[in-house]
């Protein structure tokens, strides 16, 4: 993957989730809002950095305050030395192209059922993918999420490349957030 050659360092601490749901070993670092800043994009964003040293690839998630955090897993966290409650160093650099986005059975079964909602996915970008199933699986219930996959299927088919109303940054509709972190 290749990156941009914009690059940001800074120190920040590692954080345990208070609710981390069934896998209790992942971390968290949020972002500072400069370092978030010199990123392309307040939704989700791709990175190839280091922690610590440690070379890394990842998704960045939108905190809903115009910045990012970044889910570290314990395999990660371990091998850069690190344990929660330290402060580690992260580098950044975003990549230049976005990886495809990993489209979600039920997505995938209702896209295949109509087929001119396929044909308009198929020519929208990357990024508007990104959009597409991260609206989509941002939905807090089945419920939602169902009503979703149908809207996003009829607004495609009618030609709409993009999802409306959509905030990816989750500043505006407080959609997204970073973990609350536990107490130390």
């Amino acid at each position: 993957m290749t990156t941009i050659d914009v690059k940001s360092r800074f120190e920040a601490k590692l954080l345990r989730p208070a609710k981390p749901g069934n896998d209790t070993s992942w971390a968290f670092v949020v972002l500072p809002r400069d370092a978030s800043e010199q990123l392309p994009r307040r939704g989700r964003t791709t990175v190839e950095g280091t922690i610590n040293g440690h070379h890394f690839q990842a998704t960045l998630e939108p905190d809903g305050q115009l910045s990012h955090w970044l889910q570290v897993s314990r395999e990660l966290h371990e091998a850069a030395g690190a344990a929660v409650g330290d402060i580690v160093t992260l580098e950044l650099t975003p990549v230049k192209k976005e990886p495809e986005p990993d489209i979600p059975p039920d997505f995938q079964e209702a896209l295949a059922a109509t087929p001119e909602a396929r044909k308009v996915w198929n020519n929208t970008t990357t990024i508007a993918r990104v959009d597409w199933i991260h609206w989509i699986t941002s939905a807090k219930q089945l419920k939602t999420r169902a009503k979703r996959i149908g809207d996003a299927c009829d607004m495609l088919a009618s030609g709409k490349k993009q999802v409306c109303c959509f905030d990816q940054s989750g500043y505006y509709s407080k959609a997204f957030r970073a973990p609350e972190a536990e107490n130390f």
